[in-house]
């Protein structure tokens, strides 16, 4: 048994990939070692940036994947492998890979043999690694942050368990507790003692369950033609898809790929909705989740949701997460599963008390900022890795300035 990379595991924001499980090798599919990069060669997977190096910290040194992989490693007194792997994700490699697909619509790859026709930039070695380290140190602060902005979603999602799902700080009243690790002691003190029957089960006496449709304002929004070049060309109004939210590495929407124009947010039913405003994909699949950190508006695969002042959007954002389960089994459809605004309103959610609500909203929001401030940072890192890259590999930028620009961003 060998680690096993599938497609699905490599993250077009991640430099690396570990291993998404252990299979057997039965001579098929792909094989590569520690540090190799695996480009896919599959439509749309390669155009959507899936290149990334293998990391299997303790599994082994070598590995086996899909066959939909091209692997890429440096050539003894030739070439870098860390240096290969940013070669690999230079716009001229990967956009010549794309023109060398073959096969048909929906189907096509790129033959492994196309890369050996392509002429490329390689300096000295000791440039190459020097290049390497360049890029690497950005993608190490990208990476520092995206484990930060895990273990803070981790626990978010940890306390709204406790809180609003074992009820930990009113089990613990209940059994003579004085006080809640976490909690603030004037929420404790007006917390009740005791459960009420609910059609959740048990829940804390006062609390209640409402449709959700009742506690937010749940909008839908559609897609203004895109024949018509009024509602789109020069447009600076976010329009946000399910395709927005797939790639964010963290539940927070900073920018989308489209724009509409003024009269293209016209004839979306719902307009522009508020930075704060949370969504939900509702198809194609059902399940991505962020909180819009700008206006935005949105297309007909997602559910908005509006909450009043009373209601921190965090909490909603982590009920959706924790219910998941439950709003994926009030959808239908038979070519895909689709969740309607009419279902998802009338699936039950837990009201706590105004006071836990707020003190809930208090003990994440800062995390929740130092999560935002990260992924603004993290694409700045990028947009400059993203510049310096092909400046250095044609040689257009030396090392000494590409570093001191780097120096001041690390």
């Amino acid at each position: 048994m060998y680690p096993f990379v599938d497609m699905q595991g490599v993250d077009p924001t991640s430099r690396t990939v570990d291993p998404s499980e252990f299979r057997e090798f039965t001579g098929g599919g792909s094989r590569f070692s520690v540090g190799d990069t695996l480009m896919a060669r599959i439509t749309p997977c390669l155009e959507n940036g899936k290149i990334a190096r293998f990391r299997s910290d303790d599994a082994g040194p070598v590995g086996h994947g899909s066959t939909e992989f091209i692997v890429i490693r440096g050539r003894e007194g030739v070439t870098d492998t860390d240096f290969a792997y940013y070669l690999t994700r230079w716009e001229e490699v990967r956009g010549y890979a794309v023109s060398q697909m073959t096969g048909t619509s929906g189907r096509q790859r790129v033959p492994t043999s196309a890369l050996s026709h392509l002429e490329v930039p390689v300096p000295p070695l000791p440039e190459q690694r020097a290049i390497a380290n360049i890029l690497g140190t950005l993608d190490d602060k990208i990476e520092l942050n995206r484990r930060m902005c895990q273990t803070l979603e981790g626990i978010a999602r940890a306390i709204f368990q406790s809180w609003f799902v074992d009820f930990g700080p009113v089990q613990a009243k209940a059994a003579g507790a004085k006080r809640f690790r976490g909690m603030p002691q004037t929420v404790f003190d007006t917390l009740p003692a005791a459960f009420t029957d609910s059609p959740l089960g048990p829940i804390p006496t006062g609390w209640t369950v409402r449709p959700i449709g009742e506690v937010v304002d749940v909008v839908g929004g559609g897609t203004p033609s895109t024949e018509e070049p009024a509602y789109w060309e020069g447009g600076t109004h976010a329009f946000c898809t399910p395709k927005d939210m797939a790639g964010l590495t963290a539940p927070v929407l900073l920018k989308t790929e489209r724009c509409l124009t003024d009269a293209g947010v016209a004839r979306v039913s719902s307009g522009q909705l508020p930075p704060g405003t949370v969504l939900l994909s509702s198809r194609a699949p059902i399940g991505y989740l962020a909180i819009a950190e700008i206006p935005v508006s949105v297309n007909q695969g997602i559910i908005a949701m509006r909450c009043p002042r009373e209601i921190p959007n965090l909490y909603v954002l982590l009920w959706a997460q924790a219910n998941m389960d439950r709003i994926e089994a009030n959808a239908n459809g038979s070519t895909f599963q689709e969740i309607s605004k009419r279902n998802f309103r009338s699936i039950p959610m837990l009201v706590p008390d105004r006071r836990c609500l707020a003190a809930f909203g208090g003990a994440v929001e800062a995390m929740y900022r130092r999560i935002v401030a990260a992924q603004k940072q993290n694409r700045s890192l990028a947009a400059i890795r993203d510049a310096l890259l092909p400046k250095l590999v044609s040689g257009e930028i030396r090392i000494k300035d590409a570093e001191r620009i780097v120096g001041r961003c690390a």
